[in-house]
Order: structure tokens, then sequence, then C-alpha cells
């Protein structure tokens, strides 16, 4: 079948659904090489802060025993304040690498130094000494978080699995929620300015570069 015949197929049954006020059918694209479709996004070169753009309608995908939902397009330069890689949890076959990024200030080398930032069960962690923060509580919260990265791709899996502490990165995707058949849901946060539980990106990482 035709690509603009099948778009148009896949346009029309969202319109349907929508119309209908259900939600979105769930498409199975499993098998060798399936991917959910990436977002159109600007390049993030020179976002001052992650550009994100909710959704409501997109259907959800099948990819082998999980469904992913797409929450959010979204695109972010940042720099990275830590790695931690996972291969034993439950989510570490989705998404084995974390990366605690930092943008804004959070981005500058002379301001996340004075942190000690630590990563571990799925969590970034910061402390400052008795000087006291470098910036106020609430900036380090809204331009810095845990990001964990669903890589859409070999291609991009092996970029990611170059990244370091110290570079800088751009990416885009989807912020997404995975679900599986026996009830497990791993969701991302949709705000800048939560901590704590829950917090975290959840991303299928559809482009990534870092430098």
């Amino acid at each position: 079948m035709p690509r603009w015949l099948w778009i148009t197929l896949v346009i029309a049954v969202l319109g349907l659904f929508w119309a209908a006020g259900r939600e979105p059918p769930v498409e199975s694209v499993s098998g060798p090489g399936a991917s959910l479709a990436c977002p159109q996004m600007p390049s993030p070169a020179g976002l001052p802060a992650p550009l994100q753009i909710r959704v409501n309608d997109a259907p959800a995908v099948r990819l082998g025993h999980h469904t992913i939902r797409p929450l959010a397009a979204f695109a972010l330069e940042a720099r990275v304040l830590g790695r931690e890689d996972y291969r034993f949890d439950r989510g570490a076959a989705l998404s084995p690498t974390d990366l605690a990024l930092g943008w804004q200030r959070m981005s500058d080398q002379a301001v996340y130094e004075r942190l000690d930032i630590s990563q571990g069960g799925r969590w970034y962690r910061y402390r400052w000494g008795a000087e006291g923060p470098p910036i106020p509580v609430h900036e380090i919260v809204s331009s810095s978080a845990n990001m964990h990265l669903v890589p859409a791709s070999e291609t991009v899996a092996d970029a990611i699995d170059k990244a370091r502490q110290d570079q800088t990165v751009r990416l885009t995707g989807w912020l997404v929620e995975i679900s599986d058949g026996d009830g497990w849901q791993w969701r991302s946060s949709l705000s800048r300015d939560d901590s704590g539980d829950g917090a975290c990106e959840l991303i299928y990482v559809c482009e990534f570069e870092s430098f």
C-alpha cells in the first residue's frame, strides 16, 4: 500500500475515534525493525529548555509484549550531569540507560560541579555542602531531571551508549507511557517542576547526539 494512502487511512480512523469520544486504537507493529513513528519537531540545537507538545489522540503502539502510548512530543539540548546503566530491573530491556540532564543554569559546569550528584534505583540525587546550593533549589528542580531513555533503533542505542558526563546532548522523541499485559505500567512525568517518585521523564528517543 502506498505510504500516502496508509497515512490517509490512519488519519481517517483517528478522526472517527475522536468524533465518537473513544480512545484511539492500539496498532500492532511487532516484528524485526518495528518502531513508533517519530514526531516532527524542530532541531533542539540552542533550545534553552525542553520543548514539549502534549498530544491527546496519538494511537498506542504494541511492541512485543509492551504497549507504548505517546503523551507528548519532546526535544531537548542539555548537559549530562550523570549516567547510570541498568541490566536487571523491570525496565532494563526497554531503557538500559538513565541520563541526568541539566539545562539553563544547570548546564553550567561551574554550577553543577558544586553539587554531589548521584544516580541509582532509577533516581537522580544531588547534595550540597555547608555553603548551600549553588542556585535556588526550585531552579535545580525545574532545570534538571533524570531521564529514562528508550532507544527507537540500534543506531540511537549506539549513540546513547557513547554519551558521557559533561557532554552536551540533543535528543528528540516522545514522552511515553509503557504498559504490559500483567498490569505493570511506567509513565513519564509531564512536568518540569516535580521531584521525587514519578518525576522522571520516560522518553522514546528517535534522534540522539552527544558532543
